[in-house]
């Protein structure tokens, strides 16, 4: 197993090379100049503040040096200083990195123990109602956009019935150990962002149980009299959940990005929101810290998932 890991951590090494240069290369060739919207509105600034400004970011280099400069400077921990808010990259990531975990974590629990019982359910009782019901709810996560789902929520429950707060993550005054108000802010966007999660699932599971539920081993489980929760739970779902581990393998990243357009629309002070703010203003350097902190989660996860299947199926490894 350990060699098995350490082929996979010298595998990702390039994988993260190849993302970041691509990223990079994307990002610098967009349209746009940071420091033109960073002098927008000054009419004092002349061509050679400008240039003088673009100079000392280092933006007049060709990509390749910049790319080079910026690598080596990632390697040691720096990140380097918002173009926007002249405040450090990693204190930034470090401060809103947090709130996202908090709310992603929160929103994929929620999909997890509610998604895999209902596909569970759905095979269970196969064109039944409630079956019929699940599907609906599958195809309707996929179809309902996110964003419209959070306004929706905010239009009827908080702003008409006033049951929940519109947006943020505590109450202007609040305490941030008072529990119940956090988990009042919590509701709107969880549901919001579980919503794909649970369909995705649900489907998921209801695929794989009814594949799973046709395999001799579960015919000979019920033919020796078990209970059909046992043959579900015992037998049936423990072959069945070993699919869930790739749908499960971008985990990590998916906590990160997943709840950008959720913490917008909810104003959610969580690092998707950052990240728009700094795609708009160009700010290249916490673009690209947010990218590597993506990309270093994202090849964890894939890692984690290749550990998981090989614990699982010893044929993996090899």
């Amino acid at each position: 197993m350990g060699r098995f890991v350490l082929r996979r951590l010298i595998q990702a090494i390039p994988t993260f090379l190849g993302i970041t240069i691509l990223t990079f290369a994307m990002v610098r060739l967009a349209p746009g100049d940071p420091v033109n919207l960073l002098a927008a509105g000054a009419a004092d600034m002349t061509m050679e503040d400008l240039n003088a400004l673009r100079h000392a970011y280092g933006l007049d280099q060709p990509l390749p040096v910049q790319y080079i400069s910026w690598m080596g400077h990632i390697l040691t921990g720096d990140f380097g200083r918002s173009f926007l808010y002249r405040r450090s990259v990693v204190q930034m990531i470090a401060t809103t990195l947090p709130n996202t975990m908090q709310l992603s974590v929160t929103a994929l629990v929620v999909a997890l123990l509610v998604g895999i019982p209902l596909g569970v359910f759905a095979a269970r009782f196969r064109g039944s109602a409630l079956d019929q019901v699940i599907r609906v709810l599958g195809v309707a996560g996929h179809a309902v956009p996110t964003f419209w789902l959070g306004l929706l929520f905010i239009l009827i429950l908080a702003v008409h019935f006033r049951v929940f707060p519109v947006g943020g993550m505590l109450t202007v005054g609040a305490s941030e150990w008072d529990i119940g108000d956090r988990f009042r802010h919590l509701v709107g966007p969880v549901l919001a962002l579980s919503f794909t999660g649970i369909a995705n699932y649900s489907r998921y599971m209801r695929t794989e149980m009814l594949e799973v539920l046709g395999q001799d081993f579960v015919r000979a489980a019920r033919a020796k009299g078990l209970p059909e929760r046992s043959v579900l739970t015992r037998h049936a779902l423990r072959n069945a959940i070993l699919p869930m581990i790739t749908a499960l393998g971008s985990l990590l990243a998916a906590l990160v990005s997943g709840a950008l357009v959720v913490e917008q629309v909810f104003a959610w002070p969580g690092m998707g929101r950052m990240t728009y703010e700094a795609a708009r203003s160009k700010d290249y350097p916490v673009i690209m810290g947010v990218v590597v902190v993506s990309s270093v989660l994202l090849l964890i996860s894939y890692i984690l998932r290749d550990v998981a299947y090989g614990v699982a199926d010893p044929r993996v490894r090899l």
